[in-house]
C-alpha cells in the first residue's frame, strides 16, 4: 500500500505561484479525470483552496502507483507549466508523513489563521467531489474519514479553536456575541472589499448575518467578493444613508484619513434616535473618529482595542499547540497501525488456507494408504492433532515476523516476499 501527497502551501510557495497551480472547481474534475486515465489503478483527491494546492493519491499496490516525478510532470501539465518550476517548490510526501500532513491540515494547525473553520469543510468538499468522480477508493476513504475524525477530536480537547488570533475573528467572534444574539435580524454595514474585508466578510457569514451591505469606493471590487463569498452590493454614496440603519459596522478601508468625523457623524445620530450600534473599526488609520464613542447608544471598537486579545488568544493557543500535537501523532500511529495490520490480513489468510489444503490432503493420502489396516479412532485423533500442532510450528516464526513487518509499516518487505515464496499470488 503507498499513499503519498505532492503539493504546497503558503509555508512553502509565493501567493503568485500558488495562484498559479491553483484549480478552479471544474478544473479539479478535469484534472481528477485526466489522472484517472492516465492512471487507472490510483485513487486520487485534489485539494485546491487559496493558500494550498495538494494531491494525494494511493494505491494497493506500491508498484503500480505513479511515482513522485509523474504526479509532479502531471501537475505541470494540467496547468501549463513546466516540470522544472515545480521540482523546488513541491512539497513531497509518502507513507505515515503523508497521513500526518493531512491530519494536521484538518486540524488547522498548517492553516494561515491557525484555528480556522473554513479548512475541515474544504478537505470534506475535495473528498466529496472525488468521491462523485469515482477517483477515490478504500485508502483515500480511510484517511480521509480518519482526518474528519481527527479534526473533530482536535476541536473537542483542545482550546485552539476557541483561541480567535486574527482581528476579524476576535472582532466577529467574541465582540458581537457581547451584543447581539443572532445577526440573523441585523443589518451589517461591511466598509471595505480588501484582504481583511474579505476575511470579515466570511466570518459575518459564518456567524450567520444574513442581510450584509459591502460598500467599497471600487464597486467592482465589491461586487467580485459579494459573488465570490456574498453579501450585497450599494454604491459609495450610500454610506451614510446605510449608517443610519446598520445595527453593526464593520470597516476595513485602506482610507488614509478618518472617514467618519464626529461632525459628519452627529446628524446621522440624531436619525437613529439612539437606537443602538456597533462600530468595529479593524482600519489603521481609523476609520472613525475616536469622540464618537461617546455618543449615546454607539459602541466603538479599534483594532488597539483587539489586539490586545488576540495577543492573548495567541498566547493560549500556543500553550494548547503541544497537545494538538500529540493528538495528531496518536491518530497518524493508530491509522497506520490498522492499515499495515489490514494489509496482512489477506495474506496470512491465504497462507493458512493454503496450509489447511495441504494437511487435508496428506490426511486423505494417509487414510488410503491405512485403509486396509484397522487405525482406532483415538490414533487416527493423534495423528490429526500432530500435523495440526506441526503445521502451527511451521506458520509460527512467518507469521510472527509479518506481524512485527507490519507494526514497523512493512519497511523489510516482508509481506511481497512471503507471497513470492508461498505462491501466494495478489
Amino acid at each position: 500500500m503507498k499513499l503519498q501527497m505532492i503539493g504546497c502551501s503558503h509555508h512553502q510557495a509565493a501567493v503568485e505561484f500558488r495562484e498559479r497551480l491553483s484549480f478552479t472547481g471544474e478544473q479539479v474534475e478535469a484534472a481528477l479525470r485526466g489522472f484517472q486515465e492516465r492512471f487507472p489503478k490510483s485513487e486520487v483527491v485534489l485539494l485546491s483552496t487559496c493558500n494550498r494546492v495538494e494531491l494525494y493519491t494511493a494505491v494497493d499496490d506500491g508498484a503500480n502507483g505513479p511515482a513522485e516525478e509523474e504526479v509532479v510532470d502531471f501537475l505541470a501539465k494540467q496547468q501549463s507549466m513546466s516540470a522544472d518550476e515545480l521540482l523546488d517548490r513541491l512539497l513531497r510526501l509518502s507513507g505515515d508523513d503523508a497521513v500526518r500532513h493531512l491530519f494536521t491540515v484538518a486540524a488547522s494547525l498548517y492553516s494561515m489563521v491557525v484555528g480556522e473553520a473554513q479548512i475541515i469543510s474544504q478537505v470534506k468538499q475535495a473528498y466529496e467531489r472525488a468521491r462523485q468522480l469515482g477517483s477515490t477508493g478504500p485508502l483515500t476513504h480511510g484517511v480521509f474519514q480518519a482526518a474528519s475524525r481527527v479534526a473533530k477530536r482536535v476541536h473537542r480537547e483542545t482550546a485552539i479553536h476557541r483561541r480567535r488570533v486574527s482581528v476579524p475573528s476576535v472582532a466577529v467572534g467574541e465582540v458581537v456575541p457581547e451584543f447581539f444574539d443572532t445577526l440573523g435580524n441585523k443589518q451589517v454595514l461591511l466598509l471595505g472589499a480588501g484582504e481583511m474585508g474579505q476575511e470579515t466578510l466570511r466570518y459575518l457569514q459564518d456567524a450567520g448575518a444574513k442581510d450584509i451591505r459591502i460598500l467599497n469606493r471600487s464597486r467592482p471590487r465589491a461586487e467580485k467578493i459579494a459573488r465570490e463569498i456574498g453579501g450585497t452590493v450599494e454604491d459609495w454614496s450610500a454610506l451614510d444613508q446605510r449608517l443610519t440603519t446598520a445595527d453593526l459596522v464593520v470597516s476595513t478601508t485602506g482610507a488614509t484619513e478618518t472617514l467618519i468625523t464626529r461632525e459628519r457623524f452627529l446628524p446621522l445620530h440624531d436619525a437613529r434616535y439612539e437606537r443602538l450600534v456597533l462600530i468595529l473599526d479593524l482600519a489603521v488609520p481609523r476609520d472613525f473618529a475616536a469622540d464618537i464613542g461617546d455618543l449615546a447608544g454607539v459602541y466603538l471598537y479599534s483594532v488597539d482595542d483587539l489586539q490586545g486579545a488576540c495577543e492573548r488568544n495567541r498566547r493560549e493557543r500556543q500553550r494548547e499547540w503541544p497537545k494538538a500535537e500529540a493528538i495528531i501523532r496518536d491518530e497518524t500511529q493508530r491509522f497506520m497501525d490498522e492499515l499495515n495490520h489490514r494489509a496482512t490480513g489477506p495474506v496470512i489468510k491465504q497462507l493458512r488456507e493454503q496450509a489447511e489444503q495441504i494437511k487435508a490432503n496428506e490426511m486423505q493420502r494417509l487414510r488410503g494408504r491405512l485403509s486396509h489396516t484397522e487405525t482406532p479412532e483415538a490414533t487416527e485423533k493423534e495423528i490429526q492433532q500432530a500435523m495440526d500442532r506441526l503445521v502451527n510450528k511451521l506458520l509460527h516464526p512467518p507469521l510472527a515476523s509479518i506481524r512485527d513487518d507490519a507494526a514497523q509499516g512493512h519497511h523489510r518487505g516482508l509481506l511481497a516476499a512471503l507471497r513470492e515464496l508461498f505462491h501466494l499470488g495478489d
